[in-house]
C-alpha cells in the first residue's frame, strides 16, 4: 500500500495540481480534435499530451481500435504544459468534456483524492486479458489513491540510470563500477573530460523547471540522505545534506558539466550525448531508446549502469504517462475499453509489428520483459531499464520516513510552484549568480510557507 499524506493543507489548491513538466515535449505544435460538449453514443474524447507514442496512438486508434470496437475516438492533443493546464480544469470543474485524459503519478493520487477519477478495479476484475498483474508493481503502486485503489493505468514508463560512452572509456583506460556512486562518477568526469576535442565529462540538467533540474537533483539528495521535508512538515531544505547534495551537484556540473549547463534541460543532454559533446549522462530511462536509434551516430557505443547512490541502495525516480478516467465522463464504460486497449499487451504487439520494436511504449509490463522481439530490439538497456523502475521506492526513496510519497517530487498539489521557484535558484547558482548556500536560504523559507500549510493538521 501507498504511504498517504499524513495531513491535509489548510487551504484548497489542488485545481492547480497538474502544472510543470518532467520532460521537455518531443514535438512542438500541437494538433487538435474534435471535443465538443461532451461525449456521447459511440464515442469519447480524449485529451492527452503530444510525444511521440500518443501521437503514434491517434495514427493507429481508427483503423485498429474503432474498427474493432465500433467505438469512435475524438483526440485533443497538446503540448505538456498546456494539456496539464486544460485537464486540471476539465477534472477540477467535472465538466466532463473529456472522458480520459494522460496524467502522471504525480497527478493521479491527487485527483483520486479529490474524487475527480473513476477507481478502475472494478474494471480489471472483469477484463483478465488486460492482466492487472502484469503491470510492474511500481508502476501499480503509483497510480492508487489513498484508499489502495486503483485510479490510472499506465502507457509507458521510466526511471533514471547512468548513460556512458564505453568506446571512450575504453580509450581512456577507465571502468564503470556496476553500482556506482556519486563520488565515483564525479571522479569519472574528471577523467573523461577531454577525453575527445570538445568533449565534457557528464551532462546534468541545469535548466530551471520541477521536472528540469529538480527531478535529477531531488535524487541526489534522496540518496546524500537529504528530503524535502521530514515526516512532521518541517522544511528541511537548509539542513547539512541538502547543502551537500546540491552542492556536489553544482559544482560537478560547473567543473566537467556541459557548457551553457544552467540552460540544458533532457532535450539539450540528448542533444549532447548524441553529438558526441559528453562522456556521461544521468537521465531518464526513455533516452536510451533514442540514442540507440537506427541512424543514431552513438548507436552501439553506449553503457548503462544504475542511478548512482550515497547512503541508499537505490536512487532511480519513477515516472509514467498513464490513462485517467474522469468521474464525470459519460461513457465510462467506453473509455475503459480504450485504456484497455491502448494499455494492453496487444497494443505492444501492434506497434512493434507495424512500426518497429524500439517504438513501443514500454516500461510498464513485465511481460514486455520476455518478449523476444523487444529483447532483441532493446538488448543495449531494456534489461538496466527494468531493474532501474523494479528498483524505485517512491514510499521511501532516502533514508528517513517521508509525510507524502514521491521519488523526484512531493506528492502535494503546491509543490509545482514550490518545485519551480527552488529550481530557478539553483540554476542561478550553476550559472554563478549565486552562491548554493544563498539560493537553499531563499529555498528554505518558499519550503516553510508549504510547512505552515501542513504542520498541524
Amino acid at each position: 500500500m501507498r504511504t498517504p499524506s499524513r495531513r491535509r493543507p489548510k487551504r484548497a489548491t489542488l485545481a492547480a495540481a497538474a502544472a510543470g513538466s518532467l520532460l521537455a515535449p518531443l514535438l512542438s505544435g500541437c494538433w487538435v480534435g474534435a471535443g465538443g460538449a461532451g461525449s456521447g453514443g459511440d464515442s469519447i474524447n480524449v485529451l492527452m499530451v503530444n510525444n511521440p507514442q500518443m501521437v503514434e496512438l491517434r495514427k493507429l486508434t481508427a483503423a485498429h481500435f474503432t474498427r474493432e470496437t465500433g467505438i469512435k475516438v475524438n483526440f485533443t492533443v497538446l503540448p505538456e504544459n498546456d494539456v496539464r493546464d486544460k485537464i486540471s480544469q476539465d477534472f477540477a470543474n467535472q465538466a466532463g468534456q473529456y472522458d480520459v485524459a494522460t496524467l502522471s503519478n504525480y497527478e493521479i493520487p491527487i485527483y483520486a483524492r479529490n474524487g475527480w477519477l473513476h477507481e478502475l478495479d472494478g474494471y480489471t476484475a472483469k477484463d483478465p486479458a488486460f492482466d492487472q498483474q502484469d503491470i510492474l508493481e511500481p508502476m501499480r503502486r503509483s497510480l492508487t489513491g489513498d484508499d489502495g485503489k486503483t485510479y490510472g493505468q499506465p502507457f509507458y514508463g521510466e526511471s533514471s540510470f547512468l548513460m556512458y560512452r564505453k568506446d571512450v572509456f575504453a580509450k581512456k583506460g577507465l571502468t564503470m563500477p556496476a553500482h556506482p556512486t556519486w563520488r565515483q562518477i564525479a571522479g569519472l568526469a574528471a577523467e573523461a573530460d577531454g577525453a575527445e576535442p570538445g568533449m565534457k565529462g557528464i551532462c546534468l540538467r541545469g535548466l530551471p523547471g520541477w521536472g528540469e533540474v529538480m527531478a535529477p537533483l531531488t535524487t541526489v539528495v534522496n540518496t546524500f540522505g537529504g528530503t524535502w521535508f521530514d515526516k512532521d512538515w518541517k522544511a528541511r531544505l537548509d539542513s547539512p545534506e541538502w547543502k551537500e547534495a546540491t552542492q556536489f551537484y553544482v559544482d560537478l556540473v560547473r567543473e566537467h558539466g556541459e557548457s551553457g549547463a544552467a540552460q540544458a534541460g533532457f532535450a539539450e543532454c540528448l542533444n549532447n550525448m548524441t553529438q558526441g559533446k559528453v562522456a556521461m549522462w544521468y537521465d531518464a530511462t526513455s533516452a536510451a531508446g533514442l540514442l540507440e536509434a537506427s541512424g543514431s551516430p552513438v548507436k552501439g557505443k553506449l553503457g548503462y549502469a544504475p542511478a548512482p547512490v550515497e547512503k541508499t541502495r537505490s536512487s532511480g525516480w519513477l515516472y509514467t504517462w498513464a490513462w485517467g478516467i474522469q468521474q464525470a465522463s459519460r461513457n465510462p464504460d467506453k473509455a475503459w475499453k480504450f485504456v484497455s486497449w491502448a494499455s494492453g499487451k496487444g497494443y505492444e504487439q501492434l506497434v512493434g509489428d507495424q512500426v518497429g520494436w524500439s517504438h513501443i511504449p514500454a516500461g510498464k509490463r513485465a511481460s514486455t520483459y520476455s518478449n523476444p522481439a523487444y529483447t532483441r530490439e532493446a538488448s543495449a538497456f531494456q534489461e538496466m531499464t527494468r531493474q532501474a523502475i523494479e528498483s524505485a521506492r517512491p514510499d521511501a526513496p532516502g533514508v528517513q520516513p517521508r509525510p507524502a510519497p514521491g521519488i523526484q517530487f512531493v506528492g502535494i498539489p503546491e509543490f509545482t510552484g514550490l518545485g519551480t521557484k527552488v529550481s530557478q535558484e539553483i540554476s542561478a547558482a550553476i550559472a554563478g549568480r549565486q552562491s548554493v548556500t544563498t539560493a537553499l536560504r531563499k529555498s528554505q523559507k518558499l519550503a516553510e510557507q508549504i510547512s505552515e500549510e501542513y504542520e498541524g493538521r
